[in-house]
């Protein structure tokens, strides 16, 4: 069914495809060179698709605030990546790298889809939650396939259905001096995606530091990797007093290259989206943990990062690498002038 009058994008509508623009861009970059650098023919494939579905997203997006009369944004355009630039990452990287960013593809574009109205949006979102996907699972797939992929730990788990049916169930403070009750299955998932998303994190900021051409974007994506090995610490911590396996992912090369790859408004800007989907991870967490000293893990660890991201907002804003989302007029002072 079609709309039988033409509509503006509203301001959710505006919200996802301006940003949309944004991450495509900086995704098409970031693959282009990963494509150049990329060996083993199975993993050239999975870059190879993941840079098509950028460039359609990123073209999608590009039409969709010219037909809204909208100002395009800059992005981040060919200046900001070096394809020919030395391996900086392993082949296995790649995988892990993109695994990640299709399921924060799938959260994104199906948070924005139930947001939105204009069936071009609409269609739009739907189109690029089913190809991220399809990524996923081709990605997913080629991990099994070469062994690299991440399993949450195997657990035995009770033969009959219980209830909670004392406060003890939630730990902390409400029971101090008592001894916390074992993870449930819930805890366990989120907190091993959380080991496995830092080490990428983790692996990456070591990589950027190496290539960054500003002493304070270095020492920014130096300071991100400490948080993040930290955070690796807190969270394994959690998996082994339950005499848990921590899972990490292998053959997180980094090579010794220090020659750039990207500029350093890239490298920021992608830092900056690492920081924002860590913190939403972490509240999505704390929200499935019922155990109230995981929760406190979660709050804490979150706004060390939030501090963490504001942090690279000052730096963003000095060197003018900032992009200023869409924002309504400031009537007040209109109506002062």
């Amino acid at each position: 069914m079609q709309e039988n009058h033409s509509t503006r994008l509203t301001a959710s509508e505006l919200s996802v495809v301006w940003s949309s623009y944004q991450n495509n861009s900086l995704s098409v970059c970031i693959l282009k060179y990963f494509l150049a650098n990329t060996d083993d023919p199975d993993i050239k494939s999975i870059v190879d698709y993941a840079l098509e579905i950028a460039e359609i997203n990123l073209n999608i997006a590009k039409e969709l605030l010219s037909n809204d009369n909208q100002p395009m944004p800059v992005g981040f355009l060919d200046e900001d990546v070096s394809p020919n630039a030395p391996r900086l990452f392993s082949d296995a990287f790649y995988l892990y790298y993109i695994k990640n960013m299709s399921k924060v593809g799938l959260s994104v574009y199906g948070v924005a889809l139930v947001t939105s109205a204009k069936n071009e949006v609409r269609r739009y979102l739907s189109q690029a939650l089913q190809a991220n996907t399809t990524l996923y699972n081709k990605t997913t797939d080629v991990l099994l396939e070469k062994g690299l992929f991440i399993r949450s730990p195997y657990v035995t788990t009770p033969d009959t259905v219980d209830f909670v049916d004392k406060k003890k169930y939630l730990g902390g403070l409400l029971n101090l001096g008592s001894k916390d009750r074992p993870l449930n299955v819930a805890e366990i998932t989120h907190i091993k995606a959380n080991v496995e998303t830092n080490a990428l994190g983790k692996a990456l900021l070591t990589g950027l530091a190496q290539v960054a051409k500003s002493k304070k974007v270095r020492n920014y994506c130096l300071k991100g990797k400490e948080i993040a090995n930290k955070h690796i610490e807190v969270f394994s911590a959690l998996l082994t007093n339950d005499d848990l396996p921590s899972p990490m992912p292998w053959d997180l090369e980094v090579t010794d290259s220090t020659i750039p790859p990207f500029s350093d408004k890239l490298i920021m800007f992608h830092t900056s989206l690492l920081i924002a989907s860590s913190i939403s991870n972490y509240a999505t967490a704390s929200a499935a943990s019922l155990r109230q000293d995981i929760q406190a893990d979660y709050v804490r660890l979150a706004a060390e990062n939030a501090q963490y991201a504001n942090e690279g907002v000052d730096i963003m804003i000095k060197n003018q690498w900032l992009e200023q989302p869409p924002q309504i007029p400031d009537h007040k002072k209109l109506a002062k002038d």
